[in-house]
């Protein structure tokens, strides 16, 4: 398993974490890159978001436990929708609403998949979907989700991308102020990731970086500024962003 990392030095740099170490790389890294020079302190480099995609697509119900609670039917194909890549930050960024929004922000700490070549997946990263819960029903006759998900910094994403997980084993766990919220498991998703790409990638044309966020389950709650969220799951790592 290779975990990969963005960070900005004169440009934008991409390598593979190792420890407490960075083996910087060049070329292609949805391709065969290749060293580039000798490793750095990880400590050393700020990350951002290991991703920028042309499309930025999210889930709605794909996990048992949520859908079971809620009383929604288990869909046979991923219910999604698109929010806007603008709204990615990255680990450390603060997250901040628009002045015009002083409504509830809701954290929901998801798996995402990182498309690679030939619409595969290329691998794992975490996504923080913050919802901006009052404008997604400000309207009765239209629930406006790219809208209410697309806010500037509404889309933390990383701290890496790692090219494999343990889908079985592996799960998600968000703490605001330290204190878990959400603890769920990945084996509990409705529409696997493999499936999900394979269903989205009949109708979109996914290309090299796209990200698709999995959808979240149990425990996704409203954050208000001066909270601080981190979001982790199991063989990738751990997402931090400051409210604000």
């Amino acid at each position: 398993m290779t975990r990969w990392v963005i960070w900005i030095d004169g440009g934008v740099r991409f390598g593979a974490l190792l420890g407490e170490t960075i083996q910087p790389y060049k070329g292609d890294i949805f391709g065969t890159p290749e060293p580039d020079g000798a490793p750095i302190a990880a400590t050393s480099v700020s990350l951002v978001s290991p991703v920028r995609p042309w499309q930025f697509i999210g889930l709605w119900n794909n996990f048992h436990a949520l859908a079971e609670k809620q009383g929604n039917a288990k869909p046979d194909f991923p219910l999604y929708f698109l929010k806007a890549s603008s709204s990615i930050i990255g680990p450390g960024m603060p997250i901040t609403a628009p002045p015009s929004y002083e409504g509830k922000m809701l954290y929901e700490g998801e798996l995402g998949i990182v498309i690679g070549r030939n619409q595969s997946i290329f691998g794992y990263t975490i996504v923080n979907d913050v919802t901006a819960l009052d404008t997604l029903t400000a309207d009765a006759s239209f629930p406006q989700w790219a809208r209410a998900k697309s806010f500037r910094s509404f889309g933390p994403v990383g701290p890496c991308i790692a090219t494999e997980i343990d889908l079985a084993t592996a799960r998600v766990q968000v703490a605001l102020n330290g204190r878990v919220r959400q603890d769920y498991p990945l084996s509990d998703m409705i529409i696997p990731p493999a499936r999900i790409v394979e269903l989205i990638g009949q109708e979109v044309a996914l290309q090299p970086g796209d990200v698709i966020a999995c959808g979240t389950s149990l425990g996704a709650l409203p954050m208000r500024p001066g909270m601080e969220v981190s979001v982790t799951i199991d063989g990738i790592g751990t997402l931090t962003n400051p409210v604000r």
